[in-house]
């Protein structure tokens, strides 16, 4: 079924902490008419955060929801997931979200992420930004790329669903490595994201299968 055959547009949840770009890239792409979705809500763990304006030039509504107001992580999360339920989303899209969550049963394989290296390798706690590429450039690895998987209650440890490599340059510094990752990431996540609305993913313990359109 192509995109212009689909009727109704998967409705999202996009969670942001910073500057927003994944989320932007998001809406242009449905602005274009080449993504099925619809954004009803993007949370912010900060009210700083940059990516809000882009929210509020697409008419999106938004919650900032902070940790510090929380007594746990479980406590930050129910509140995110009430907000999210109330806005009638499907699946839960992270988009540059640094603050940890606790998936609740209902959201189980339906909360995605993407991160900027090719899990297994440079993941998990304390590899966010930059210092997964500065983490790549000091190894010395000769490829590095972005993943988009399922976020399951552990740092960067659900189902792999989708990875595309670029390549790592002699000269490379950590922003040039992020500018060529985050490339590969605005193709990635919209490619994901187009076949979960398709309804073409299905999820069998740790492999993600994808099916024939």
């Amino acid at each position: 079924m192509s995109t212009q055959e689909r009727k109704s547009p998967m409705p999202i949840a996009v969670l942001i902490s910073g500057g927003g770009r994944t989320l932007q890239n998001i809406l242009d792409r449905i602005e274009a008419g080449t993504l099925p979705l619809s954004v009803r809500l993007v949370v912010a763990s900060s009210p700083r955060a940059r990516g809000l304006q882009f929210a509020e030039k697409a008419s999106v509504p938004i919650q900032v929801v902070e940790r510090n107001q929380f007594d746990d992580d479980a406590a930050f999360s129910q509140m995110i997931f009430d907000h999210c339920r109330d806005a009638g989303a499907k699946l839960v899209v992270l988009g540059g979200f640094l603050k940890r969550i606790v998936v609740p049963d209902d959201y189980t394989n339906r909360v995605i992420n993407i991160h900027p290296a090719l899990m297994p390798a440079f993941c998990g706690k304390g590899y966010y930004g930059h210092h997964v590429h500065e983490a790549v450039l000091q190894y010395g690895a000769k490829v590095s790329g972005c993943t988009v998987h399922f976020v399951d209650n552990e740092y960067d440890h659900g189902p792999v669903m989708l990875q595309k490599s670029v390549p790592v340059l002699d000269d490379d510094t950590a922003d040039t490595l992020a500018a060529r990752v985050f490339e590969a990431e605005c193709e990635a996540y919209p490619e994901a994201l187009d076949l979960i609305a398709a309804d073409r993913v299905r999820i069998e313990g740790r492999r993600v299968r994808i099916l024939p359109g």
